[in-house]
């Protein structure tokens, strides 16, 4: 799944493309939004929060997150798509550019008013210029007795985290995975980890990992083989056996598994 930094780069570029101009193809491949015509009207701004992008014209916001196979790409007018056209969820078009979002997980157009729906439940953007450290350590210690693993993928504690990068941050800051959040010894550091690693990604990428997909190559610190493990949780609302599950990668000995 595109974590932070890739919905801040595909921000970046959309924002180059349309910013300032004026739409003059509005194509909304989505059932509920078929009839939504945006042609003519001026591109003001385009932004990211966490994995939720937004183009914002005069009148509305054009709400977009890419789930798991989801991407934005931009296109020279009349120039052929690099992915199938029955992809396309939406195209925006402009004298100079198309921008097409393909197999987006989450298509929503909104009143500029109502924007705020889709981020008011998330945590403090770690890419965002309101980043609050010290909110995002107080949603975190919410819920004490849940491993840091999982709380850092919950996008109501900080946005922008993914299956990545949450390998990543408790790998440089030795915190295994399943240590539960009251126990990490410096919530403030890690913290301040995930900010680092997310802004050196969006701002100078590529981002080469350190943990993810690397077991079981040694580890770079102590030459210990990386291992990979599941961590999920029930999922409210389904049944017993019912869990979100996804592999979290680690160092066994410089990640010393809690008691």
């Amino acid at each position: 799944m595109p974590e932070g930094d890739v919905v801040f780069l595909a921000a970046a570029r959309l924002r180059a493309a349309l910013d300032g101009a004026t739409l003059t193809r509005s194509d909304f491949r989505v059932p509920r939004y078929a009839t939504v015509d945006l042609r003519g009207q001026v591109v003001e701004s385009v932004g990211s929060y966490g994995k939720h992008l937004f183009v914002r014209t005069e009148t509305v916001s054009v709400h977009t997150h890419l789930k798991m196979e989801g991407t934005w790409r931009v296109f020279r007018c009349g120039q052929r798509w690099t992915k199938p056209r029955v992809a396309a969820r939406i195209v925006l078009g402009t004298a100079d550019a198309e921008a097409v979002g393909f197999d987006l997980g989450l298509v929503e157009v909104l009143r500029r008013g109502e924007e705020h729906r889709a981020v008011d439940n998330l945590g403090p953007d770690l890419l965002g210029p309101g980043w609050d450290p010290a909110e995002a350590v107080a949603r975190l210690n919410r819920d004490p007795a849940r491993p840091i693993g999982l709380a850092l993928l919950d996008q109501r504690n900080l946005a922008g985290i993914g299956n990545i990068y949450r390998s990543e941050i408790c790998y440089l800051r030795r915190v295994h995975p399943a240590l539960p959040v009251g126990e990490v010894d410096d919530l403030y550091a890690l913290v301040h980890e995930a900010h680092r690693v997310l802004h050196r990604a969006a701002h100078q990428p590529p981002w080469r990992p350190l943990a993810y997909g690397r077991a079981p190559r040694p580890c770079r610190r102590c030459g210990t083989s990386l291992r990979v493990e599941m961590l999920g949780e029930t999922v409210p609302g389904y049944d017993r056996v019912s869990r979100r599950e996804r592999g979290i990668y680690y160092c066994p000995k410089c990640q010393v598994p809690p008691v």
